[in-house]
């Protein structure tokens, strides 16, 4: 049996891939389930230190909410069917978890845009720290045109992560955009050709997950807690959160491991 998100670890980075290329991969209420399940994974997986999501086939990294099945069921035109469209009607939280609206994995999360990414699949990419696309992607929430609202984030992450104006362009017509103008607006870390997005981010990946993890997840914490916050707030947060790391195993590893010349060996602790 197909599984509609595949999870796989190498070392201490995690690959998700949606897996509905035929659909483009959009996101059914049990591909819903399955990728907050992997997220939560992530996320209690002392291993994982980072996180990699990406999209089977080289035409979508993720469409969006499957307008045949997940909308109608949200909006109750379409009565519950099987055990996914159940466990999604019992857990109004499963929308915030699987895009990361409301759920926080802890570790770094890098989107791998091997395609098109819309709607609720430009919403996911919203909710991760760094982003790779194809040279062949297009990016957009067009919930707009279909007479919806981007529940997922939209109105409030995207006019924090591009200009203000270029974000309600985007949110009020619907229109998508290209990778290079994702880009040059700064919503990407880079462009690559489509066969190279997957091992851009893993190498990406793979240097982060090199460093301390309990440093890299208190750098981000910190990051995500003192944004838009007044300079003073934002400074007394980053004190509270940097100074626990200054007392781990690791912070005495990494001068050590610089002094002696070789490589340091983290254990998260």
């Amino acid at each position: 049996m197909v599984e509609v998100v595949n999870f796989e670890r190498r070392g201490h980075v995690a690959i998700i891939t949606l897996n509905r290329p035929e659909a483009l991969n959009a996101i059914s209420p049990e591909m819903l389930v399955r990728l907050a399940e992997a997220w939560t994974h992530v996320r209690e997986d002392r291993e994982v230190r980072v996180a990699v999501v990406t999209g089977a086939g080289d035409k979508a990294f993720c469409s969006g909410a499957d307008l045949g099945r997940f909308i109608p069921l949200m909006s109750g035109a379409r009565p519950p069917e099987d055990e996914w469209d159940r466990r999604v009607l019992a857990d109004r939280e499963m929308l915030g978890t699987g895009l990361l609206r409301t759920f926080d994995v802890v570790k770094p999360v890098i989107a791998a845009i091997n395609g098109h990414a819309i709607a609720g699949g430009m919403e996911l990419a919203q909710g991760t720290d760094l982003r790779i696309a194809s040279d062949t992607a297009k990016l957009g929430v067009q919930e707009v045109k279909w007479a919806i609202f981007p529940g997922g984030g939209s109105t409030v992450r995207l006019p924090r992560q591009v200009p203000y104006a270029r974000a309600m362009e985007l949110l009020l017509t619907g229109d998508l955009i290209t990778a290079a103008e994702a880009l040059q607006l700064g919503f990407l870390n880079r462009v690559v050709p489509q066969g190279e997005v997957l091992p851009a981010a893993l190498e990406l990946a793979e240097r982060i997950a090199a460093n301390g993890p309990i440093a890299v997840q208190a750098i981000r914490r910190s990051a995500r807690a003192c944004l838009g916050r007044p300079e003073a707030d934002a400074m007394r947060i980053e004190s509270e959160m940097a100074a626990p790391v200054f007392r781990t195993e690791d912070a005495r590893e990494g001068p050590l491991a610089f002094m002696q010349k070789r490589k340091p060996v983290f254990q998260g602790r």
